[in-house]
């Protein structure tokens, strides 16, 4: 592998969160992560254990979802999903933020939210998926500050199952504002070497992509 592709591969959650996902396109998933790099599969919380066997001795994480993918479940049984997911083998925590609390501007319970499913997967990192798709300006910053209040380590775009996924104007907004406190993981509709370099441009760190294969692919052909 090219130090370009390595480079590339060691920034994508390689993801497949589809709804009707089964164990064996699971285990594809991780064999294409352990094949090319990538630094973690994201994946549904049941089949956690499932990866972490497979992966076991491999240098891909786990990534995994708590509140997906709507964000309006209670509190405590996020926090419970995050701490299962933690036993199960996950290494990362992908959260949706209630999104219902933001709208209203009640800052607090969003970060009440968040700061439970922090404490739950401690000491591993949690991103905060904003939804962006939903959120005016503001929002967007005032969602990030929360999440940085609350402990998290990311602030996240979208949960691809939105009106729209990630967009470079929000990925900038969202990294003026965290600065260097957090990192900005970018998902949704990036499908291409193309999108994957505007998400950089903008300030991601982290790309979320279920075409981490495809672009990989069109970055050895640029070569």
């Amino acid at each position: 592998m090219s130090k370009q592709n390595l480079a590339i591969a060691q920034t994508i959650d390689h993801t497949l969160l589809k709804p009707d996902a089964t164990p064996d396109m699971i285990l594809q998933v991780c064999e294409e992560a352990r094949k090319h790099s990538f630094f973690s599969v994201c994946i549904p919380p049941c089949f956690v254990s499932l990866a972490k066997e497979h992966l076991d001795g491999s240098k891909v994480k786990i990534c995994t979802v708590v509140g997906f993918p709507l964000g309006y479940t209670h509190t405590d049984v996020k926090a419970f999903e995050a701490q299962k997911a933690i036993q199960d083998g996950a290494e990362e925590i992908d959260m949706v933020m209630n999104l219902g609390h933001a709208k209203a501007g009640d800052w607090n319970a969003v970060c009440q939210d968040i700061r439970a499913v922090v404490w739950a997967a401690n000491p591993f990192p949690v991103k905060v998926i904003l939804e962006t798709c939903v959120l005016q300006g503001e929002e967007i910053e005032s969602a990030c500050r929360a999440a940085e209040q609350a402990g998290a380590a990311f602030v996240k775009t979208s949960t691809g199952f939105g009106s729209a996924g990630a967009a470079a104007e929000h990925v900038a907004r969202m990294k003026k504002t965290v600065g260097n406190t957090m990192q900005v993981k970018a998902s949704g509709g990036i499908r291409t070497l193309s999108d994957y370099k505007a998400m950089v441009a903008a300030g991601a760190d982290r790309i979320g992509a279920s075409s981490g294969v495809a672009i990989l692919k069109e970055s050895d052909a640029s070569l």
